[in-house]
């Protein structure tokens, strides 16, 4: 029996397209299988394919310094292409399982304070700009040190921090938490479902989703986090078409009028390098990118110690693998997404749904950009997945990365402060970047005041001081006369 299994695994070692694609992807190596990355892939596609459909929103729906809107059709593939183009990328150079897309935030920060300062095509060059000075500090070392100099509890923390974010964000996105309007005259921020208590069929499908998926989970079931998407994907196109429902939100879960859609590449190329400084001051211009920079520099860094660690692809030492590839290929993605007025493109939190699923290489990330490669020519097939349907993914997710908590001192008053506010800044902010400063800024702090500052790395010292900056950027520009 022992020599037949000896000789199956002969044979199968011998057939060169298995062999090849696990040695260069080191699927084994890291405890993984091909149809785990398949499930993975297809998982972090249907958590954060919204972007399809969000990004096209908040950037067609603003207007920039002339009147000029972009076009949604222009939008939609332009988000598309570069998501599928740096995600694959990402997979084969990084071979991380985490996904590239225009990111959220940034592309409200481009919208909203940079396009009514400028043309669209200078507020993209802005991007651009951005891009390629992240590109630089990578090329530098100085975003890999600093990442490096990260004390691994605070990185603990910060894994810990982004699971309970990207829970909210899935509480949110389903509808069952909503925000009080400041009309309600309450001191209370939020709510449950849209009016203090649940109703309506799409929360029903969230609630039975997340649901399902635990119990899929402590079965352990395989697959058990693409099974519930597709599984409440199915049941809210039933009770779409048989009830009365006034709003899924963002996506609508039926059969679309059309299948396939001709792709407009209209919006490639469409960008102004140095043409925002002619439009508006050189002191307003400097520090718009430097807000791009920080955001997209720790958004990011968090996501990626953070898919990383719920991979359990980090170090002894709490490093990520082949880390200034991944960081190189993240800024290009971000001069890219600006390249093809697609905003900022970042890596994503999302990928942990992939991770949860069991991805452990970049083979995922082929499948997930095959999908948004896919999405320019049947974008109304592949985004008839509701948010209710895909929430509980965050939800689990979430779970998971929330384990690691364990392993905080949380005995420790100089480690354990800075944790604690790095994990509840996250999602009480909506911000991955307020959370890793607001722990940086604690951690100095508190050695300094126990007299401990020379324990304290020289670039956690300059990346304290760039937060502190962050966060009083407003009376900065007031007393610079930028407002």
């Amino acid at each position: 029996m022992a020599e037949a299994q000896k000789v199956d695994d002969r044979e199968r070692a011998s057939e060169p397209g298995v062999s090849g694609l696990d040695r260069f992807f080191r699927i084994s190596e890291r405890g993984s299988t091909l149809p785990r990355e398949i499930r993975g892939g297809f998982a972090t596609f249907f958590t954060m394919a919204y972007i399809l459909v969000l990004n096209p929103i908040i950037l067609g729906s603003a207007k920039d310094k002339f009147g000029h809107q972009l076009d949604p059709v222009q939008l939609t593939t332009a988000t598309a292409l570069v998501a599928a183009v740096m995600t694959v990328i990402m997979g084969v150079a990084g071979n991380l399982p985490l996904a590239l897309a225009a990111g959220l935030g940034l592309n409200a920060v481009v919208a909203f304070q940079i396009a009514p300062l400028m043309s669209w095509d200078d507020a993209m060059g802005l991007i651009v700009l951005e891009g390629l000075l992240i590109c630089v500090l990578v090329v530098t070392g100085l975003r890999e040190a600093v990442m490096h100099a990260i004390p691994q509890p605070l990185k603990q923390a910060i894994s810990v921090g982004i699971g309970l974010f990207i829970a909210f964000i899935g509480f949110v996105d389903a509808g069952f938490v909503s925000r009080i309007p400041d009309a309600a005259n309450t001191t209370v921020p939020v709510q449950l479902g849209g009016t203090g208590t649940l109703g309506g069929w799409p929360i029903l499908v969230f609630c039975l989703g997340v649901l399902l998926t635990i119990a899929l989970l402590a079965r352990k079931v395989k697959g058990a986090i693409l099974i519930s998407i597709v599984t409440m994907t199915a049941v809210a196109m039933i009770i779409d078409s048989l009830a009365d429902v006034k709003s899924w939100g963002l996506t609508t879960p039926a059969w679309p009028d059309k299948v396939v859609d001709t792709p407009d590449f209209g919006l490639l190329g469409h960008f102004s390098l140095f043409g925002a400084f002619g439009e508006t001051t050189a002191i307003t211009v400097v520090l718009l990118i430097f807000t791009l920079i920080l955001s997209d520099f720790f958004d990011t860094m968090g996501t990626v110690v953070g898919v990383s660690a719920e991979a359990g692809l980090l170090d002894e030492e709490g490093r990520v693998p082949h880390l200034g590839r991944v960081l190189l290929i993240d800024g290009a993605a971000a001069a890219a997404g600006g390249a093809a007025s697609a905003s900022s493109a970042t890596s994503y939190i999302e990928s942990a749904a992939g991770v949860g699923e069991g991805a452990r290489t970049g083979f995922a990330n082929l499948v997930t950009g095959g999908l948004f490669a896919l999405a320019l020519l049947f974008t109304p097939l592949l985004t008839i997945v509701p948010l209710q349907a895909a929430a509980p993914a965050l939800v689990a997710v979430g779970f998971l990365m929330m384990t690691q908590v364990k392993n905080i001192e949380w005995d420790r008053y100089e480690i354990a402060i800075p944790a604690f506010l790095t994990i509840a800044v996250m999602p009480f902010t909506y911000s991955i970047t307020n959370g890793i400063g607001a722990g940086f800024v604690a951690y100095v702090l508190i050695k300094i005041v126990l007299g401990r500052a020379k324990e304290i790395h020289w670039l956690l010292w300059g990346t304290s001081a760039l937060f502190l900056v962050y966060f009083a950027i407003d009376p900065i520009e007031q007393i610079l006369g930028v407002r």
